[in-house]
């Protein structure tokens, strides 16, 4: 029944956004109840070659009605974008092990913020500044496979804040505004709508900090205060339900350096972990205790210089590390992305040499990236 009622409501958004009413299938000879089920489950990386099946297909795609169903179904794949200068990117599916190139910025003048990427819903978020040198902020579609104006937030020249999604929506919070005022407001995106809208104020302002969702609420963590000169060990969790923040006292062990302000944090499975790059280690967060526990070390090829600017995030249920240069060889040579990965489990982790891919590029300085799951 639930194949049957997805197939219904996506007959139903097929008809109305390609106004052929006479669609009764999407891939010749099938019906189109089972050629949507076939296209759920296909690899993402074939959708475009599939497209040419026909223009109702085609049309589909280009709505990201496929990808939405795919979600509802927990039908995901993750992929990793990632620039190593601050208009080329490049994606990466680690499941195919597969390189993609993607479309260059229009007119490529714009300079993204370092760290200034978010995948939210089937988009691609890069926050930075035109030429002119206003902010702005920039759409990739993973539907349409192209870039976009999008809205601006309502603080327009916030940079530097935390920042994580969950399915269509994201929360950005904390950041420097025009002045270089370190803020305490936060905003929700609706990737559906494409629009921003304002949220309670955190309880202290922060800029340089990370964001995570974790058992579905969004969490705040470390960065830099106002008139201190050492980096904020606490964290603050905006609870949805009633619209306010609480703050977690220690949530970070004490740190001087505002570089190491806040670690890398991500999440697999409602488990919070860090990348700590002067301590060349990866640790896992206690929810109960509101401590930390040394987990295991980033991958033996990672030389301690790479440390910073390399890519600690996680696709599904397993940790991954990019990192540009030959890091897997005793000399390192320019050129070149490797990729490590493993799955965090209960002993020390353990890292695999997932795939190399010996590609020229300018810098091994991972300026910006971000998952996308579609």
């Amino acid at each position: 029944m639930a194949e049957q009622s997805d197939s219904v409501g996506l007959r139903r958004r097929l008809v109305s956004q390609t106004n052929e009413s006479n669609s009764s299938s999407l891939i010749p000879q099938i019906s189109l109840d089972l050629s949507i089920y076939c296209l759920l489950r296909c690899a993402r990386s074939d959708y475009r070659s599939i497209a040419s099946v026909n223009r109702s297909f085609r049309s589909l795609i280009r709505t990201g009605e496929l990808y939405r169903a795919r979600r509802q179904k927990g039908i995901v794949e993750h992929w990793v974008y990632f620039s190593f200068n601050p208009s080329g990117w490049m994606c990466f599916d680690p499941v195919g092990i597969r390189w993609m190139h993607v479309p260059r910025l229009p007119g490529g003048e714009f300079c993204a913020n370092f760290n200034g990427a978010l995948a939210v819903g089937t988009e691609l978020l890069l926050f930075g500044k035109e030429v002119t040198g206003l902010q702005a902020i920039y759409k990739f579609s993973i539907s349409t496979n192209s870039w976009s104006l999008g809205r601006e937030m309502n603080e327009p020249r916030r940079c530097s804040f935390g920042s994580a999604s969950l399915g269509e929506i994201a929360i950005v919070a904390g950041g420097y505004d025009r002045e270089n005022n370190i803020l305490s407001s936060a905003e929700i995106y609706n990737s559906d709508t494409g629009t921003w809208e304002s949220l309670p104020r955190m309880n202290i302002p922060r800029a340089l900090c990370s964001g995570v969702f974790m058992d579905g609420n969004f969490y705040v963590v470390g960065g830099i205060g106002v008139a201190n000169p050492n980096a904020l060990t606490c964290g603050e969790m905006y609870d949805s339900k009633t619209r306010r923040w609480h703050e977690i006292p220690n949530m970070l062990p004490a740190r001087i350096n505002a570089m190491e302000a806040s670690p890398q944090l991500v999440v697999v499975k409602n488990e919070l972990y860090a990348a700590f790059y002067s301590e060349n280690e990866v640790r896992k967060y206690d929810k109960g205790r509101n401590v930390w526990s040394t987990d295991g070390s980033l991958p033996e090829g990672v030389l301690p210089m790479k440390l910073w600017g390399l890519v600690f995030s996680a696709y599904g249920d397993q940790l991954i590390v990019i990192v540009g240069g030959r890091m897997d060889l005793d000399e390192p040579s320019p050129g070149g992305i490797v990729v490590y990965d493993c799955v965090p489990d209960e002993g020390p982790l353990q890292w695999s040499l997932l795939t190399f891919n010996d590609v020229p590029i300018d810098t091994s300085f991972v300026y910006n990236y971000t998952v996308v799951g579609c």
